[in-house]
């Protein structure tokens, strides 16, 4: 990929290029790689750098389950479709998986480990014995109990270990010309849930089409907390004014009402990433 000059005005841009070469090093050391694809903003920039560089040698794996919603799915499949990608989808059920549904702080480990043996079987079956995920730069940051799941599997992690950040993902994103670099960013619906509160197939379908309806209204970035029969809302702070607007605010409490919850209310802190881990005694 040539980027025409795009690196060639600052410092800041040069050191990016090199780390869009790293990677592309990087994954150039596997002969066959099989790409833990879920769609979003980073597992999409991974494939498609993954697939310039090992053309017909990289196939991504989706794992289906009900913690996410069936348009990051669809969304997912028309991508590997237009750019000739072989994928694979594996159905996951998570409400089996042992204490899952009691939602323990290591919930994501608990989960993230079925998921990603899962794939690793199915990478095997086509013959591929490298697993690689879209973790990036920035997920060292934040209470991720899932990243051990990840390093006790050896599944690789190339961002990461070229040292891309969320932003830096978006910005090359957006000059490979891919869908995903405004994509908002997305997260297991299991992660709505206030730690200890049992999860329920129906209340994750319940956040999931709250969510959709907060998209569908035109808000960029939206999460729907659930802290047992109430909705916690969290937007961009910009965008409070626009809620607050009397039909579009009396529309999203009756809707997300009919969903079943009984309160809706809006986090005055706006959106962030692991909120349901400000609650969580971590340190080191």
């Amino acid at each position: 990929m040539v980027f025409d000059g795009f690196f060639t005005q600052e410092k800041t841009m040069r050191t990016l290029e090199e780390k869009y070469i790293n990677l592309q090093n990087i994954i150039r050391n596997y002969d066959r790689l099989a790409i833990a694809f879920s769609g979003g903003v980073d597992s999409t920039f991974l494939l498609k750098v993954a697939r310039d560089v090992l053309l017909d040698n990289v196939v991504a794996i989706t794992a289906r389950s009900v913690s996410f919603p069936e348009r990051e799915h669809k969304e997912s499949e028309d991508f590997c479709k237009v750019s000739g990608i072989k994928q694979i989808v594996v159905d996951v059920d998570q409400m089996s998986i042992e204490g899952f549904k009691n939602n323990p702080p290591d919930r994501c480990y608990l989960c993230k480990k079925v998921i990603f043996e899962t794939i690793i079987e199915s990478a095997k079956q086509l013959g591929i014995d490298v697993v690689a995920e879209g973790s990036n730069a920035d997920d060292v940051c934040d209470y991720r109990p899932g990243m051990r799941a990840i390093a006790e599997l050896k599944v690789k992690s190339p961002l990461k270990e070229a040292d891309l950040s969320k932003d830096e993902i978006r910005t090359l994103s957006k000059e490979l010309g891919l869908p995903t670099w405004s994509k908002p960013s997305f997260a297991c619906l299991a992660t709505r849930f206030v730690y200890g509160q049992e999860i329920t197939e129906e209340k994750i379908k319940m956040a999931g089409k709250a969510e959709e309806l907060l998209f569908d209204l035109g808000f960029t970035q939206a999460r729907c907390r659930v802290h047992e029969n109430m909705a916690r809302i969290e937007i961009m702070q910009d965008e409070f004014e626009k809620i607050l607007q009397n039909d579009i605010r009396t529309r999203i409490a009756k809707e997300i009402k009919a969903l079943g919850f009984s309160y809706v209310a809006l986090d005055l802190q706006g959106y962030r990433t692991g909120s349901m881990n400000e609650t969580l005694n971590i340190t080191g």
